[in-house]
């Protein structure tokens, strides 16, 4: 395990101890936080951590995967903060050049039960694989995205897949590239069309790629946090966290979502 990735699992576990001594010397002290439920800063962060150690029950965090891309690291976490239920997410920090964490992106989602395939949210491989082929990999979900799921390609789609050999976690989709496919249209007959706009980042180690991007789902604001699990060029396996993105008079800082 990196020192980056160890850190970054140490600072989520200060949810749980209240440690928060380990939180300041993990943190830089402009802190840049883009969870617009909370401030921005060192001390912000913190305060969550006194608040949470305070709550009559206690905040359990169970990392699921962790994976390193340069200076960040991205983790897919179960949380339950001081008793209000379990949570899906996936985190992102970025450390600056003293292996600081100075920057934070999130998207979180209620656990759900299994989809209809019967896989959970976060089930599957953990580790990353064929770390030969990272920028590979990358340039397959960087492709998939403008062409699929941005639509301007979508003829293309089969291309990026191995028949209907497909695993999904999506709590709502059943496995395949037909189960896929009949879920979109079940939300098409409803009116309901997830739409792409726009990629903020694409992260990668090995056969795991994890696609920040911004849209709508329904006419909603929407930010997907999608993780791809790439075999021989074809996608293989998805997880993702879907979030509504809130209106900007409630944020809690001016550092936006992404």
């Amino acid at each position: 395990m990196s020192k980056n990735i160890e850190n970054a699992k140490a600072l989520l576990e200060t949810f749980t101890t209240g440690n928060t001594k380990k939180a300041a010397e993990l943190l830089t002290e402009g802190y840049i936080q883009h969870n617009l439920a909370y401030g921005t800063g060192r001390d912000a962060f913190i305060d969550s951590i006194r608040y949470l150690d305070n709550a009559p029950i206690k905040t359990t965090v169970e990392n699921v995967r962790a994976f390193e891309d340069g200076d960040k690291v991205f983790l897919h976490t179960v949380y339950n903060f001081a008793g209000m239920g379990q949570q899906v997410a996936f985190d992102i920090f970025r450390f600056d050049a003293d292996g600081k964490i100075c920057e934070h992106w999130d998207n979180l989602a209620a656990m759900s039960e299994p989809n209809p395939s019967g896989h959970t949210q976060i089930d599957g491989p953990r580790e990353a694989r064929n770390l030969d082929k990272t920028e590979a990999n990358r340039q397959v979900v960087k492709n998939f995205l403008v062409d699929v799921m941005q639509g301007k390609n979508p003829q293309k789609t089969p291309e990026y897949f191995k028949g209907d050999a497909y695993l999904q976690h999506n709590s709502a989709i059943a496995d395949g590239l037909s189960g896929l496919g009949a879920a979109l249209d079940a939300m098409a007959k409803q009116g309901i069309q997830m739409i792409y706009t726009t990629t903020h980042m694409v992260l990668a180690e090995g056969d795991m790629v994890l696609a920040v991007s911004e849209g709508t789902f329904g006419g909603t604001p929407t930010s997907y946090y999608d993780l791809w699990r790439i075999e021989d060029g074809k996608i293989a396996e998805h997880w993702d966290v879907m979030e509504t993105i809130a209106m900007r008079n409630t944020w809690a800082n001016e550092n936006g979502k992404f």
